[in-house]
This record gives C-alpha cells, structure tokens and sequence, in this order.
C-alpha cells in the first residue's frame, strides 16, 4: 500500500473518544500492528503510584523513566510489561489515568517513550494511537486523524466501562476527572494535545464504531491510491 515505507497511521485525541478500539479496528482492518502509545504512559503512571513518586517530581519521574523497562506486544489486544510484568488489565483505572496524564508531561519521559513508539512503528509499521502520535512521533506520515466527542459524552463511556468492570463510580466525578484531563493535555508544555490542517478530524459523539472506523480505513485507501 505504501510501497517499501511501513504504513504508519496516526490516531490522536483526548481520553473516551474510542481511540483504543478504533485503532484496533482499523488496524485489522488494513492487516497492519495496533501500538497503543497511551498504554506504556499508563505503565509508567503506575510504576509512580507503586513507588509513590509525586507524579510532579521531575527529577524523580525522570529517573524513574531511565531505570523502568516497558515493553510493548503488539497484537489483537496489545499488552504492555512493567518490568516485564504483564499490566495490561491494571493500567485503566481513573487513578493510573490521572497519573498517566501527570508523568505524561514531563519531558524525560516522554524522550524516552517517544523513541520507543518509533522504534516500534518504523520497524512493523501500525496504527499509532494517543495524543502527540501525528505532531510527534510521526509528524511526516499523511494518515492523521484526531478523534473528539463532547466531554459529557466521553464521561458518560467512562462511567459506563467502569460500571462493567464492577466498579461504583460517581458520574460528576468521572466528568470532572474529564475536563482536568483534558486541561492538563492540552496545555501541557511539552507536546501538547492538538491538531493542525494536516489532520482529518472526526467527532465520534454521535456515531458507531463502526462509522468511525469505515471512515479511517476509507480515507486511507483513498490517499493510498493516489
């Protein structure tokens, strides 16, 4: 499809839009690896909390990052290693999300996972999801998409995943942890979360997966032809 280039495609945007399973879709879909980037940040906001590492300390995060080993298995359900611990069901919980988003932000860190999602990509090429994959990781591929939804609409998928997990989350707390979220990413100072022209951008509010997903593959076979 792209010749001898790895297809490398770019999903972006904030938590609850669906990106995960987008992004798994497609991925078999075009018969290329999902790499869930979000995941290894997810990892790493762990590895904070177990150590209890103030999620703003730098210096600490940093080293944290330099001595932690996250693997990454691609796959049908990708599953991320902690140490080489398999942590793929405990990296969704609202507290490892906001510590995620925390860590996320420091520069070391993000140096460090950057070089390892392109490492992954360029070698196997894949469909790419998180926040910085399109402005990035990979700024120079011509698949980017950046999935949106209304806050109250990717809280309300927060809360109801929660719920199907066994949990007994609070709806305004799941929105405010929302909104926080979104702040933080978007503002950070260090790879923000954003989109410019390059990308095309779908609000997943009000459609299917299904329609989500037929839209990416669609638009990459189209430029693909090209």
């Amino acid at each position: 499809m792209n010749g001898e280039r790895k297809l490398i495609i770019a999903i972006d945007g904030p938590s609850g839009v669906g990106k995960s399973t987008t992004s798994r879709r497609v991925a078999r879909a075009l018969n290329i690896p999902h790499i869930d980037t979000g995941a290894m940040y997810r990892a790493l906001g762990l590895a904070a909390l177990r150590e209890e590492i103030d999620t703003h300390d730098e210096p600490a995060l940093e080293a944290l990052a330099e001595r932690t080993r996250i693997d990454f298995v691609p796959g049908e359900r990708g599953r991320v290693l902690l140490n080489g611990e398999d942590v793929t069901p405990i990296i969704r919980t609202p507290e490892v999300s906001m510590a995620a988003s925390d860590v996320s932000t420091v520069p070391a860190v993000r140096r460090c996972l950057v070089k390892l999602q392109q490492e992954l990509g360029r070698r196997s090429g894949g469909v790419l999801e998180g926040r910085d994959i399109g402005t990035k990781v990979f700024p120079d591929t011509p698949y980017k998409f950046f999935l949106t939804a209304r806050p109250e609409v990717r809280a309300k998928r927060r809360f109801d995943e929660l719920v199907a997990k066994g949990a007994s989350p609070d709806f305004a707390t799941v929105l405010n942890e929302t909104i926080v979220r979104d702040d933080q990413d978007s503002t950070r100072s260090d790879s923000p979360l954003r989109y410019d022209e390059s990308y095309s951008v779908i609000d997943t509010s009000d459609l299917s997966i299904d329609d989500v997903v037929n839209a990416i593959v669609e638009n990459v076979r189209r430029k693909a032809e090209r």
